[in-house]
């Protein structure tokens, strides 16, 4: 009886490198789909001419005044007299209340000169700068109540509006005319919030 010998040859992994690189690329290419597929959209929303962005245009200085306006507002309102008078400068510095308030940080952030102007129905707290390459003089435009009939109603509403703020690099006075066409013509440029879908924190 003879033997007999059989030659076993080792499997190949050349056909399982195959597999497993056609697996990832299936698994690559799904995964693509989906992120392309729920990706949100990047909505950017550019400013007019006559605007400046409020997060990409200003210097530290003049993002923290931004900032600090923002919420003066909402004390502003609040401090209107029973006439719907604004609350001085004057008033305004004695509680303390930033930009008005004149401390270090103010001078370090450009030491404006503030007072408080009028044009008709419309007033406006101008802040001067004495310092422009810190930060340019700045203009918060605040609109005269109509009157106080709804009380708190009228006071909710306040507390919501946006400031409506102005920026000039090269101001030495205050505006006498507050209304949009003039303000542009003598080279202020008003300070607006965009937001886009990469940004997460929303405007007040």
């Amino acid at each position: 009886m003879s033997a007999t010998t059989q030659l076993v040859r080792p499997a190949g992994a050349g056909h399982e490198t195959l597999a497993v690189l056609a697996g990832c690329s299936l698994v690559l290419a799904i995964a693509g789909t989906v992120v392309t597929l729920r990706g949100a959209p990047q909505h950017s929303h550019a400013v007019a001419a006559h605007q400046l962005d409020a997060r990409r245009d200003l210097t530290a200085a003049e993002q923290g005044i931004h900032a600090d306006l923002r919420i003066a507002l909402d004390e502003i309102e609040a401090e209107r007299g029973p006439h719907a008078r604004l609350p001085a400068v004057a008033a305004l510095s004695e509680l303390g209340l930033p930009p008005f308030a004149e401390d270090a940080s103010s001078v370090q952030r450009g030491g404006h000169a503030w007072s408080l102007v009028a044009d008709g129905r419309t007033q406006a707290y101008v802040g001067l700068s004495a310092d422009s390459a810190v930060a340019g003089s700045v203009l918060m435009r605040v609109q005269a109540a109509h009157g106080r009939a709804h009380g708190a109603a009228d006071a909710a509403h306040a507390s919501d509006a946006e400031p409506d703020i102005w920026l000039h690099r090269n101001a030495r006075v205050a505006p006498t005319a507050l209304d949009d066409a003039q303000l542009t013509r003598a080279g202020w440029r008003q300070v607006v919030a965009r937001f886009d879908a990469g940004v997460t924190r929303q405007p007040r």
